[in-house]
């Protein structure tokens, strides 16, 4: 399908799964399978792990000098003052992350983050360098349409508050709720009507700033031969625990931007 503007983003976020040895032991092994991946050593894709706060200066420590990333789970949307708990966005990039994951659903419902909390965060984000990757998806599965509704209000709501410039980058994780943690991800054919919809509301948006848009939801190996370009990477998460299933997705990168 050849390569896009940008490269592939491939997101491996481990919520709270993994304890901190078993976080460190994976960053190594992950390492040792991806760093000199073609993907990686062509440019044709960007890996980003997202481990817990408690493991990021680890991770960052381990994964030192090599290709992958490392980006925080979270954000408060302040970066300094009397917030306990909270976690800065200064801080996350003094540990040398460069991602930052907001909005996701079990924020959203578990500790009851708004759009407007999400546009706070994005924005917080941005000013500090750091690129978000935003979460957007709908709760129930009711068909394309109401998909494509709910992602372009979420979208639009969660650039309301960024100053989005030329040199402005953001990512856009589409993980339709009903399909996290299932044993299916959506269909082909709804994953790329949604993004292709989420795509064109960054347009209008966020028309100065680049953007890619992934998928996340159930993500596995062997998606992304099955998706068109309005898809420009996947986000997976317990498949990814396995490292030989992140080399797979990177394969499929390989073969798709060849």
């Amino acid at each position: 399908m050849g390569r896009p503007a940008r490269p592939f983003l491939i997101g491996a976020g481990l919520k709270m799964y993994l304890g901190h040895s078993e976080t460190v032991g994976w960053a190594r092994a992950l390492r040792a399978v991806a760093n000199e991946h073609p993907a990686l050593t062509s440019g044709s894709a960007e890996l980003v792990v997202l481990p817990s706060f408690v493991s990021i200066d680890a991770v960052t420590r381990e994964l030192a000098g090599s290709r992958i990333a490392v980006g925080g789970q979270d954000i408060s949307d302040v970066r300094r003052g009397p917030f306990t708990g909270e976690v800065s966005a200064d801080d996350l990039v003094a540990l040398g992350c460069s991602y930052v994951e907001i909005g996701h659903a079990e924020r959203r419902a578990r500790h009851g983050e708004t759009d407007e909390a999400v546009a706070a965060k994005v924005a917080t984000a941005l000013a500090a360098g750091l690129v978000p990757i935003v979460c957007v998806g709908e709760r129930d599965d009711r068909g394309v349409a109401e998909a494509q509704d709910v992602c372009r209000r979420q979208v639009r709501r969660a650039c309301a508050a960024a100053e989005l410039r030329g040199d402005t980058h953001l990512a856009i994780a589409y993980e339709p709720i009903w399909a996290i943690g299932q044993p299916q991800p959506a269909t082909p054919e709804h994953i790329m009507a949604v993004c292709a919809a989420i795509g064109d509301e960054l347009a209008v948006a966020a028309p100065h700033a680049s953007h890619t848009v992934i998928y996340g939801g159930s993500a596995r190996p062997g998606m992304l031969a099955e998706l068109d370009d309005s898809v420009q990477g996947l986000f997976i998460g317990r498949s990814s625990h396995d490292v030989a299933n992140v080399a797979a997705v990177l394969d499929e990168v390989a073969e798709r931007a060849a």
